[in-house]
């Protein structure tokens, strides 16, 4: 049996529940196992976020969803003092793995079984009659919409999935539709949409 990669995650006032929910459900042989909350309406400059944090954790990989720059950057500090990767998704951070949406995240070397399983998306898909019957996920968001969505693309023709397959995915990433990207101009919603749509028309090519 394959050995648990252990994950630990650090959000404020719940910000990461949603991903937190999706790799729970969707990452095997993953477990989360500590999540630490730290609390939101702090002031704009910390000098000193070490009380915020514990000494002793420890894990695979770290995740981060905290919104205050102080934090992350002290976060990123004692990750790379712990040889812990640390992913910040839609954050600005030197020391730490930053893709602009949790599904542009790369195939990088060091993520273990999550990034196997978590990332920019990777699907298989099997046609019948010009319909799609089957849209198996290889990989995808830790959100969770990557596999959610398949269940409103089976049964359509290849036509019809490729016409709503983007605004399906955005209906379902919880992503700040007002984040965006300032290299591409776009938001992280219209992003994730994107890198779905990009991932079908793959497979479909495959097919």
């Amino acid at each position: 049996m394959r050995s648990m990669d252990a994950i630990v995650v650090f959000q404020q006032a719940g910000s990461g529940e949603a991903k937190i929910k999706g790799i729970r459900q969707y990452g095997s042989n993953l477990v989360i196992t500590r999540v630490f909350d730290l609390p939101a309406g702090l002031p704009e400059f910390i000098d000193d976020p070490a009380p915020f944090f514990p000494d002793d954790f420890q894990a695979d990989l770290a995740i981060s969803f905290l919104a205050h720059p102080d934090l992350l950057d002290y976060l990123a500090d004692r990750c790379l003092e712990k040889q812990i990767p640390l992913i910040a998704s839609g954050k600005k951070n030197s020391k730490a793995i930053t893709p602009v949406t949790c599904c542009s995240l790369g195939r990088l070397p060091g993520l273990g079984r999550y990034g196997e399983i978590f990332g920019i998306p990777e699907y298989e898909v099997t046609l019948r009659d010009n319909k799609i019957v089957a849209l198996q996920v290889v990989r995808g968001a830790s959100c969770g919409a990557s596999w959610e969505v398949t269940k409103k693309i089976i049964g359509l023709t290849v036509d019809e999935a490729r016409e709503c397959f983007a605004r399906e995915i955005q209906y379902l990433c919880p992503t700040d539709p007002s984040n965006f990207d300032p290299v591409s101009g776009k938001s992280a919603l219209h992003i994730a949409g994107n890198v779905h749509v990009k991932a079908l028309e793959k497979a479909l090519h495959k097919a």
